[in-house]
């Protein structure tokens, strides 16, 4: 399975770069599924082919976390699954329409990838309310600036607030840490203000942003992370269309009917989500950097 996982990194290299050292975490507590246990290959980026380095690794499902691209290596189990929104074909739904017009006030930003404490401020009542008892909370404002400011690659933090009262910037109410990459912006890590009476949909909001961001600049794909099927807080990212998932032979698009039974099963199961399993939270977060000391794979 590494092999060829190698050659399908190898087919994507186009950068003259040296071929990475990868490693493997020690097993946890998966932060999806209750009762599973997780491990991920992951390999360093750095030096002035990071991105390069990053943007192929994108292509087989990896993600990045800092200054380490990772991703799933569970041997057991295959439910997390890299999914990107075809971004110049998405055509909104009648939801997702009602939800661009009711923030299409909001002042977006693309800003330098700099912590501020009225980001940290945001992701905290964020996580106490969506991810309560998870692998974040006990982050304090250096761990969000080091989440933040520690990136080898082309980062930006895409800011949304309410509108300026003409003396002064509006409420921020929602950020996004976001990669852009070659053939499409990667949405690390997104958190808004999740107890806000008069705007829904926010973080949806933030997705619908980021496609027509890609749209306007000619990227072709927004990579969300990983969709995990039995998961009820991954299933947010079925909703857009058309949607591709990276197979054993590579990325394939959704049937249209497979997921239209996917987003209807979605949206009659909202209002059971259980509870988050402890540690859990967005792609790559749970369990810190810590968690990449480990051995090595490569027989070096």
């Amino acid at each position: 399975m590494w092999q060829h996982r190698n050659k399908d990194f190898a087919s994507h290299v186009t950068a003259p770069i040296r071929f990475p050292r990868f490693y493997v975490t020690s097993p946890a507590p998966c932060p999806y599924l209750p009762g599973r246990n997780e491990r991920k290959v992951f390999t360093e980026l750095r030096g002035g082919n990071a991105d390069a380095l990053n943007d192929a690794l994108s292509r087989i499902g990896f993600r990045r976390s800092q200054t380490v691209a990772y991703r799933p290596s569970c041997g057991d189990c295959q439910a997390c699954v890299s999914v990107r929104v075809v971004a110049d074909e998405f055509r909104p739904s009648s939801t997702q329409r009602r939800t661009l017009r009711n923030n299409a006030d909001l002042v977006i930003s693309e800003c330098r990838p700099w912590a501020t404490s009225e980001q940290f401020e945001l992701l905290q009542r964020y996580l106490g309310a969506r991810h309560p008892g998870g692998g974040m909370a006990s982050m304090d404002e250096v761990d969000f600036a080091d989440m933040v400011e520690h990136t080898p690659v082309t980062s930006h933090v895409i800011e949304y607030r309410e509108p300026s009262d003409g003396r002064e910037p509006g409420r921020l109410i929602g950020a996004c840490l976001t990669d852009r990459q070659s053939d499409g912006l990667s949405m690390i890590y997104s958190f808004y203000d999740p107890d806000h009476e008069a705007r829904t949909g926010l973080g949806n909001f933030i997705i619908l942003d980021h496609i027509r961001r890609a749209v306007e600049v000619g990227l072709p794909y927004v990579y969300l992370g990983y969709w995990v099927d039995g998961s009820a807080r991954m299933q947010y990212k079925i909703r857009y269309r058309p949607l591709e998932r990276l197979a054993v032979s590579g990325w394939e698009r959704f049937e249209t009917d497979e997921q239209g039974r996917l987003i209807a099963a979605t949206a009659a199961s909202r209002r059971e989500v259980a509870a988050a399993v402890d540690g859990s939270g967005k792609d790559g977060v749970p369990g810190g950097q810590d968690q990449y000391q480990v051995r090595d794979m490569s027989g070096a």
